[in-house]
Parts: C-alpha cells; structure tokens; sequence
C-alpha cells in the first residue's frame, strides 16, 4: 500500500542518490577545532519524550501546550546563555485565533559561525488517518510525530550545558507545524521564524529532527534537503555510515515533503530534514491515537542524537 502522506505535500519524486544530490554549492568549513563528544543518553531522551506525552496534546490553546512551554523554558534556562520565547498569533482559516510560541536556546551566542538544529513541539489536534472514523476527533498523543525531535534537542541541550560546543549552536523549537487540517495552516512557527529571522548572526546551515523515534526507523535524504542542501546532507548522511550506522540513514533519495525547513530554505538557510517516511506498517501509526511512547524507541533517539551530536562537536 501506498505511504500516506496527505499533509506532507508530495511535489515530485528524486530518484538520485546521494553522490548525485545537488543545486548549491559548498559550504564553508565552520571550524578547524573539533571537539570531544559527550554520550549522548539515549535513556534520558527518551524520558524526555515521556514527559511530553505526559502533558496531554499539546495543541496550541490547549492546557498541556501550556505546560509544556513552561517546562521547556525552565528546562532550557538551565543549560543555555539565552533562551528566548518568542509569541505570536495565527488566525486559522476557519476564523480562529492561535497563540503560538517558538522557542530559541543559543548556545555560545557571540559566536559568528553557527548552525541550527530545529523540530516542532506541538502536536496535531485531529487523528485524520485513522481507519475509524469515530477516531477523528481525538488529538494525536504525538510520541514520534512531536516528542521525538524535540526530545532529541532537549537531550542535546543538556549536552552542550555541560561541554560547550566549538561553535555556535541555536536549538529552535517551533510551534503550530501541525494545526492544520491542511498545510494553510501548518508550519506556522517555521513560516514566522523565516519572516522574522530573529538571530543575528544567522546560521549557516540547519538540520530538522522530525518524526526520529520509530521502533523500526530509516531516515532516506528527503527530495528537497537534496535538491537545496546537498552539503549538508552529505555531512549528515557520511558522518552517519562512518559511525555504523549507514542502515538506519540509506543514501537512496526519497519523494520531497512539505514541512519545517521549506520556510527557511525559501529565506536562504539551506536545512536538511532528518525525517522518518513510515511510521509503523504501512505508515499505519502517523496522525493517530497510537503515536505514543510505546511505539517509539528510545535505540532510535540514541542514533539520531549520536550523529546530530557528533555534527556539532567535530566542527559541523
């Protein structure tokens, strides 16, 4: 059966592969200073993503979207010099009214030569792939479709407060990426973030973390992080091989889909997307009630935040 992936806007298919990706050019080399890594603890990752799912949706207007943020800002004002919360609204299409918030944790924030590693922390109101449709209603526990990435840079924020980083390194978590029910109004806080560019100096380069816990995962390079950051995506994906795990990240070029990084490549940050295709047999656990940590691994956290983590120690 056919992938499902009605709200992650499919454009057309890639099928190079990873030595043939390519618009753009090189980027420069962020530093000649690697670092040595800290373990990244898989474990405590996953804890992580267990306390988000414990807050309930975390769908904007919501009482767990509320608790969440006030965790997360506490959380990250422990490890990072500058945490910034930055709110603003959203009028659906439907007439109603989103209070939304990104955050932003800068690590080394006077440094000039920075990357950025982004993922979503809210999570869909609606499980619209369930095959029942009394099911419709229910919001989505969002374990993998949420938690995951914003688990990973938690844990990474915890990482680079206790070993600083050899370059500047922004954790941008947005908001809104999955209101929807369509994409007018999805990536809400990547859409405000690409107009507002609020850090100075900007990065870079990014990578977005985005559905990374599946008990089963295979991150292929996703079409467009081919197609307008080919640099980047083979950083990641040889850094990946080179660490053992060249399975989990097949170098075959997948379909590109819509989501946070769209944005920022449109306002010249090229961002690859680390991104899970399927999500439990035939995609069957994506935008429904059985996204939760028991369908997740924390195995899965542990690779994806070994390889963003050792990105960012050896120099990006």
């Amino acid at each position: 059966m056919p992938r499902r992936l009605h709200n992650r806007w499919i454009g057309f298919v890639l099928a190079s592969a990873l030595g043939c990706v390519g618009e753009g050019g090189d980027l420069p080399p962020l530093t000649t200073t690697p670092a040595q890594r800290p373990a990244f603890d898989s474990q405590r990752a996953f804890s992580l993503l267990e306390a988000q799912v414990a807050f309930g949706p975390r769908v904007p207007g919501r009482e767990g979207h509320r608790e969440q943020l006030d965790w997360m800002l506490a959380f990250l004002e422990e490890r990072a010099e500058v945490v910034v919360a930055d709110t603003f609204s959203h009028i659906t299409a439907g007439g109603d009214t989103l209070v939304l918030t990104n955050v932003v944790a800068r690590f080394r924030p006077g440094e000039e030569r920075r990357i950025l590693l982004l993922a979503h922390w809210d999570t869909r109101p609606w499980s619209d792939q369930s095959p029942d449709p009394e099911e419709y209603d229910i919001p989505v526990p969002g374990a993998n479709d949420g938690a995951s990435g914003s688990a990973v840079l938690l844990e990474l924020a915890t990482l680079f407060g206790e070993q600083a980083p050899p370059l500047g390194v922004d954790l941008l978590f947005t908001d809104g990426e999955d209101y929807g029910p369509d994409r007018t109004d999805m990536f809400l806080g990547a859409r405000h973030f690409a107009r507002t560019l609020p850090l100075d100096p900007l990065p870079i380069y990014g990578v977005l973390l985005d559905m990374v816990a599946d008990r089963n995962a295979s991150f292929p390079v996703e079409g467009y992080s081919a197609r307008h950051a080919p640099e980047v995506v083979r950083r990641i994906w040889k850094l990946a091989a080179q660490m053992g795990y060249g399975a989990t990240f097949p170098t075959g070029t997948e379909e590109p889909i819509m989501d946070d990084h769209l944005p920022l490549i449109q306002a010249g940050i090229p961002v690859a997307n680390i991104i899970d295709f399927v999500y439990g047999p035939d995609n069957s656990l994506w935008h429904t009630p059985r996204d939760v940590p028991e369908n997740t691994s924390a195995e899965t956290l542990g690779i994806v935040g070994e390889v963003v983590a050792e990105l960012v120690y050896r120099g990006g």
